[in-house]
């Protein structure tokens, strides 16, 4: 087994109270908010107890994100103003870079199937650097994890369709990228197709757990039952 230095994880966080506008066709921003908090938790309560990372840090100006960090030992780098997803996760790798960090590993909020048999997969097939490693979406349009020795090694642009623009920018600096696909790390929840995803397969995660605990299981299912059949 080869040597690799640890990566530290990156965790991009918006306000709370704000997340997940795209399901406010299915779910109330008391739903959102709290859907989106117990995704958090599921992600940082792998992240905090994998032992390949060399730590977990969020990148959030939301207090009750700071203290769901501060429960799991992340630390918590502040930026001065929300700037949307690409700003606060290139944010994270210049600061990691400028403390000498040898990599970094990115991910979404919003993937609660993660495991840490994820992580690992990612570490061991993320080259000694410069490398970059890459997990996409499940319609491999998103990058759900990107992996970047150094850190900043990587122009980042995230967004519905970032995985190929990723392998590009890759390549353009003389690098092959390595791909990782995992059924953990494909599934974000961004959209109600990727809520009634999620809810497809049950989990023990905080997640699924509140999704049942709250009826907003039942009331999606119930949702698909009454809609007429197509003609």
């Amino acid at each position: 087994m080869v040597d690799r230095p640890p990566l530290w994880a990156l965790v991009p966080v918006k306000n709370l109270q704000d997340a997940k506008q795209r399901l406010a066709d299915v779910l109330s921003a008391g739903e959102r908010r709290a859907l989106f908090r117990a995704m958090l938790e599921d992600v940082l309560s792998v992240l905090c107890h994998c032992q390949a990372l060399a730590g977990v840090v969020l990148v959030t100006r939301d207090p009750e994100a700071g203290v769901l960090a501060a429960r799991y030992g992340a630390r918590v780098l502040e930026e001065q103003e929300n700037r949307g997803h690409t700003a606060a996760s290139s944010f994270g790798a210049r600061a990691l870079a400028e403390e000498g960090a040898a990599g970094m590993l990115q991910l979404p909020a919003d993937i609660p199937l993660i495991t840490s048999q994820d992580i690992d997969a990612l570490v061991q097939a993320h080259a000694s650097g410069p490398a970059v490693t890459l997990a996409p979406s499940r319609d491999e349009r998103g990058s759900n994890a990107v992996a970047c020795s150094p850190p900043d090694l990587l122009p980042l642009r995230f967004g519905d369709d970032s995985y190929f623009p990723h392998l590009d920018r890759a390549r353009a600096l003389g690098i092959e990228p390595g791909i990782v696909q995992r059924p953990g790390l494909a599934l974000d929840v961004d959209t109600p197709d990727d809520l009634r995803a999620f809810l497809a397969t049950p989990s023990a995660t905080r997640a699924y757990d509140y999704l049942i605990r709250s009826g907003i299981a039942h009331r999606m299912v119930a949702a698909v039952d009454t809609q007429p059949a197509p003609p």
